[in-house]
């Protein structure tokens, strides 16, 4: 509309300001809660740690599961290790719980490196993936039963499980390590303190292993028998794979900015 203000001019309708910025008019109409679109790849990564926590959650009920059925469960969960369900009828269960960890811990690294909370190529996520490659491994070796005398799978076994124990600890204390300070969001730092927690955690569980490994020189007492293996054993593998979901958890309720350059800490981990 335009009005009249003085003879042979015109202005434009200051009572009408929707005309005068027809832009204002747009932006008035837009919803207010209009929902922003989500970061290509956040819908990846959740994806991602969605399925790696869906089969630590396979994993945890079949290993459980082992301990309860009648086939395994005279295996004593205080002196005998995990693995030696791998010597049972059940094998198979045990066997498949353990790839599915591998699997699961895989995909989870994988959200990681996609929402940027690790780096493609870190401490972290090197350690992340050797804890996964060592799983496959002590399924390729499987558990040797010691009575019948010592064999070179059952050591390459050994050797994996100490890989597998202690890669992932450190692993999941280096990626947490950065993400503490108040630098990062709260959710962030609550998950780092978490992983921070259980990483520890972890190691404390091992630390009675080295301890009898260490004195049995002097004791006399072989480090197997010097400890509750099994108990020790299974109070360490419990926390590791609660270190992955926590890990897992992190990398679903990581939100991820639009700025790629901001997506990773460039700090080293």
């Amino acid at each position: 509309m335009i009005s009249r203000s003085d003879p042979g001019t015109l202005t434009p309708d200051t009572a009408n300001p929707d005309l005068a910025n027809p832009d204002r008019t747009n932006l008035d109409t837009a919803p207010a809660d209009a929902a922003v679109p989500e970061h290509p790849s956040a819908a990846s990564a959740r994806r991602l740690a969605t399925f790696g926590l869906t089969l630590v959650a396979v994993t945890l009920l079949a290993i459980g599961a082992l301990h309860l059925l009648p086939q395994t469960s005279g295996i004593s969960p205080v002196r005998r290790t995990i693995s030696e369900y791998a010597l049972s009828p059940l094998g198979w269960v045990f066997e498949v719980a353990v790839l599915l960890l591998a699997a699961g811990s895989a995909a989870i690294l994988l959200a990681l490196v996609r929402c940027g909370l690790v780096k493609p190529v870190s401490t972290g996520s090197a350690l992340l993936a050797l804890w996964s490659v060592s799983l496959v491994m002590l399924v390729i070796f499987t558990k040797h039963n010691w009575a019948v005398g010592p064999s070179t799978e059952g050591q390459v076994h050994r050797v994996f499980s100490l890989v597998a124990f202690l890669s992932l600890p450190i692993g999941v204390l280096s990626i947490a390590r950065r993400r503490r300070d108040r630098a990062h969001p709260v959710a962030d730092r609550v998950s780092a303190w978490w992983a921070t927690g259980l990483g520890w955690l972890s190691l404390a569980w091992f630390s009675p292993l080295a301890l009898a490994v260490l004195l049995a020189p002097i004791t006399g007492t072989p480090w197997y028998r010097a400890i509750p293996l099994g108990l020790v054993e299974r109070g360490l593998a419990l926390t590791e794979v609660l270190a992955v979901a926590c890990l897992g958890i992190w990398a679903l309720r990581h939100q991820i900015s639009e700025s790629p350059e901001e997506r990773i800490d460039p700090a080293p981990r």
